[in-house]
């Protein structure tokens, strides 16, 4: 029996072929394993469909919960050496949210992401219980911040005896060296915390608040606030 000879250009077309397949239907679990955004923070309960079509359940940054999304990869980002897995979830609820994790050459981030991310107890005692994001996109590159943008709002979980944070804190992030930085005020512009982060997850928060108010002052004692000047300072550290 004579055997089946295959020409150069109908091998390496074959070999395309095969690539093609095992692409299109590359599993979203093995593409977020190999895209290596657990140096993100980022992990899941459970990851199903295809790279390009899949759904990531119970998706977390850290301690930060993002819930369960639907994702994909961009292959147009891809053009430009970059992993982008758009992530959404869209119901018309308080907790909706779109945006993006990247990979890069020598980066990581998020881009475009804008929805609410719950911290529960992250903060603690600081009684921050939401942040609200506005298209805001951001990068580490190696260790060090390499961008960042976005509106940010601090919704409070609780109230200070005193204090008036219904409307939560705003700010824009920003690097402040190999952290991020989100500068955020209170509408009044005495209440301000500002919340650093870097790329091993560790972080710096410290609320400022302006009074002379002796009761005030008082209260937020008694909640581990220290006395500097006409302020009360509170600062925490940890690791997300």
């Amino acid at each position: 029996m004579m055997g089946l000879t295959l020409s150069r250009r109908m091998r390496l077309l074959l070999l395309a072929a095969l690539l093609l397949g095992l692409i299109a239907f590359l599993p979203m679990r093995v593409a977020l394993g190999l895209s290596g955004l657990e140096r993100l923070g980022a992990s899941a309960r459970e990851v199903r469909g295809t790279v390009w079509s899949g759904r990531i359940d119970h998706l977390m940054l850290g301690n930060m919960p993002l819930g369960t999304v639907r994702a994909g990869l961009s292959p147009f980002a891809l053009l430009t050496g970059r992993a982008r897995f758009d992530i959404a979830r869209k119901k018309g609820l308080p907790d909706d949210i779109e945006g993006a994790l990247t990979v890069g050459f020598g980066r990581i981030g998020i881009d475009d992401v804008t929805g609410a991310i719950p911290l529960g107890r992250s903060f603690a005692p600081l009684p921050v219980g939401s942040l609200i994001f506005e298209d805001v996109s951001g990068y580490f590159a190696g260790d060090r911040c390499g961008h960042a943008e976005g509106r940010v709002r601090a919704r409070m979980a609780g109230q200070f005896p005193g204090l008036n944070l219904t409307q939560g804190l705003v700010g824009a992030a920003a690097c402040d060296g190999d952290a991020l930085l989100l500068p955020l005020v209170s509408q009044s512009g005495l209440e301000k915390i500002t919340l650093r982060i870097w790329r091993s997850g560790r972080y710096t928060a410290e609320m400022r608040v302006e009074t002379a108010d002796p009761a005030l002052a008082a209260a937020l004692g008694q909640a581990g606030f220290a006395g500097v000047g006409n302020a009360q300072l509170l600062k925490i550290e940890g690791n997300l």
